[in-house]
């Protein structure tokens, strides 16, 4: 029998007492209790009844000292762990051991301010570079304004992916931003602002496919195109793009190697370059050997009358660029590639370039003939004007175009 239920009945005892029984079933076990008072035997039923009902539905009656809330809490966290191979105290226990409170809710925009003036530092310090700050500052901007009136430690992983993925952002763009928030989220790790990193558990996408070959110029373009520079302003640009040309020089006259080179780093007397770690990308110090055509259009156009970096720069150069089709780094490109095919070294061509030698097998080997690689070498200036009348030209060209033409603004200093 499964009889469940009870019922109370009046008893004679033999010894002329009278009692009250409660009898019945309880899945299958028979019940019956005597008790002197029908409220005893009343509440004894009950119990019964209660008993019954808590075993059909899988609860329990037990003492405890825990409060509604807390038994409701500890029930709910039993029912998180169904299908979890270790108990709720392993769980706890790791959680007290490794969880840490924030000290204070940061909102997101006092974060990012402080985030941004600490990397403002590391730019004082030469340990970040100028282009990568603005990248970071940038990004964070952005970050505050999507998220205005936010705290820190309001952000899921969800919520992030959401944000890296805004516009349909390809995947490198993707790794980009998630880089950049991840550096940021650490910061407020370590400023108490945050327990973990939210970031950690936004995927990072793995990109498999292989970069092509570099774009370079033949060496017949090339001879047309310092042909072209030497007629353009007086030859004010022949340095910059000399340098970059035949010597293979991050061109970028903002943030690039160039914008940082100075004429005192030029050594014709050794026919070296000297790039020191405040001048180099990579913030590590290399020499490139001045090559004879190289060494005849610096000594053709000094550094000391004709500026690396001359007023102007960024739109004198844009025009060049644009008539001739180039993209940013195909200077740079046209040199390693060439220097490897005359020279045959990659590993030679990795240290002046300051490339890693599989970048070099990678994208500039057999690019170019060694023949090609010899006329490119051989490239030399066609003006056989005094370099002193020359400087003067471009000094006077100058002057006058600072005047009509508002001077291309510099970066700003951190």
């Amino acid at each position: 029998m499964n009889q469940t239920t009870f019922t109370i009945v009046r008893f004679a005892n033999r010894n002329g007492t009278v009692s009250w029984r409660v009898c019945g079933y309880l899945h299958g076990t028979r019940v019956r209790k005597n008790f002197r008072s029908r409220e005893e035997a009343g509440a004894e039923k009950a119990a019964l009844e209660l008993y019954a009902l808590q075993n059909a539905s899988g609860l329990r009656a037990s003492a405890t000292f825990l409060t509604e809330d807390q038994l409701r809490e500890a029930e709910g966290a039993f029912r998180n762990l169904v299908d979890r191979p270790r108990s709720l105290t392993v769980y706890l226990n790791y959680a007290i051991a490794n969880y840490r409170e924030p000290e204070r809710e940061a909102p997101l925009a006092m974060a990012v301010s402080e985030y941004v003036a600490a990397k403002r530092k590391d730019v004082e310090r030469t340990l970040l570079s100028i282009r990568q700050f603005r990248s970071i500052k940038n990004e964070l901007d952005h970050f505050e304004k999507t998220f205005p009136e936010a705290s820190v430690s309001a952000f899921a992983p969800s919520r992030l992916v959401a944000y890296l993925e805004r516009g349909g952002a390809a995947l490198k763009t993707y790794n980009n931003r998630r880089g950049i928030l991840s550096t940021f989220f650490k910061f407020a790790v370590q400023r108490d602002w945050l327990a973990i990193n939210p970031i950690e558990k936004a995927p990072y996408h793995r990109i498999s496919h292989r970069r092509g070959s570099a774009v370079t110029l033949t060496s017949d373009q090339a001879a047309k195109l310092m042909a072209h520079v030497e007629g353009f302003k007086g030859g004010a640009l022949v340095p910059y793009f000399a340098l970059c040309l035949f010597a293979g020089v991050r061109p970028c006259p903002l943030f690039g190697e160039i914008a940082k080179l100075r004429p005192e780093h030029i050594r014709l007397e050794t026919d070296t370059i000297h790039i020191e770690p405040e001048v180099s990308k990579v913030r590590m110090p290399r020499r490139i050997a001045i090559q004879p055509s190289l060494a005849a259009w610096l000594h053709r156009y000094p550094t000391d009358s004709f500026p690396i970096i001359p007023k102007n720069t960024a739109k004198m150069r844009r025009k060049v660029f644009d008539a001739f089709g180039l993209t940013h780094d195909v200077l740079r490109h046209t040199f390693i590639s060439m220097f490897v095919a005359k020279f045959r070294s990659m590993g030679e061509a990795a240290l002046q370039a300051g490339n890693s030698e599989s970048i070099i097998r990678k994208h500039y080997l057999d690019l170019k003939t060694a023949s090609e690689a010899e006329q490119f070498f051989n490239i030399r200036p066609k003006s056989k004007g005094n370099a002193t009348t020359l400087a003067a030209k471009v000094d006077s060209r100058q002057r006058r175009t600072s005047l009509m033409v508002p001077e291309c603004p510099q970066p700003r200093a951190a």
